[in-house]
């Protein structure tokens, strides 16, 4: 733009020297000769003016390469991003019954707490619910459908199991340590290792005795993880 309105101001210089020169040549006394020269100047400065003022004829290009560059550069920059955000891997599918290993037992130190060990024996990572499913209950009982169930702690993301890792929950049988008023007749905690009742049927469910004297009162349980010392702050963090 700077140069556009250079150019008028070259031209009508140069018209004034041409005239200027005319009117010297011609003297006074010739009233043709002045327009005529007058008139002939201009085409001599607009023929000449692309080459004196050299910018001119490239003014448009500025505005002719910055289209194609406001156009095309996020366009080349697009793909860059559009590929990074193209990674991350798939979600570990569902433990099968016939890849785990499956055990529970007293604590040590805690007689009242008793620790679930899901062991992964197949080849590649699987995945569990964030507990598993637990009753407590009477082994001789036939309706076991008022077995007790633990409180658990909060959160429902499946927890991944690598090839030959395990996983481990932690339940507290008695959190108040009472020796009264616990539940009468249980003498059986079961198991289904994946809780959420869609990828295990209710016939995988394992039943581990408790021993006998064992007392269960509001019985609470943390989610999986991945060693006994973290399932136990799950299981304390888990509400009374």
């Amino acid at each position: 733009m700077s140069v556009r309105r250079r150019r008028p101001l070259f031209v009508s210089a140069v018209l004034v020297v041409g005239a200027g020169l005319a009117l010297t040549a011609c003297g006074p006394e010739n009233t043709d000769g002045p327009a005529g020269a007058a008139s002939s100047a201009p085409t001599k400065a607009a023929a000449g003016a692309p080459s004196a003022g050299a910018p001119a004829p490239g003014a448009p290009a500025p505005a002719g390469s910055a289209a194609p560059t406001a156009a095309h550069t996020p366009a080349g920059a697009s793909p860059s991003s559009g590929g990074g955000a193209a990674g991350g891997s798939a979600a570990a599918q569902p433990c099968d019954i016939q890849s785990l290993s499956i055990n529970a037992s007293a604590r040590a130190g805690a007689a009242n707490q008793w620790v679930i060990e899901v062991r992964n024996t197949g080849a590649k990572a699987c995945s569990l619910s964030s507990s598993p499913g637990v009753d407590l209950g009477d082994s001789a009982a036939r309706d076991q459908s008022k077995n007790l169930k633990p409180v658990l702690a909060s959160g429902t993301e499946r927890f991944p199991v690598p090839a030959g890792r395990s996983a481990y929950a932690v339940i507290d049988l008695d959190p108040s340590g009472a020796t009264t008023g616990t539940a009468p007749g249980i003498n059986e905690i079961n198991v289904l290792v994946d809780g959420e009742g869609t990828n295990m049927p209710l016939a995988n469910t394992r039943n581990f005795p408790l021993p006998a004297g064992a007392h269960v009162l509001n019985p609470k349980m943390g989610n999986y993880r991945g060693s006994v010392a973290d399932a136990v702050a799950s299981m304390t963090a888990a509400p009374k």
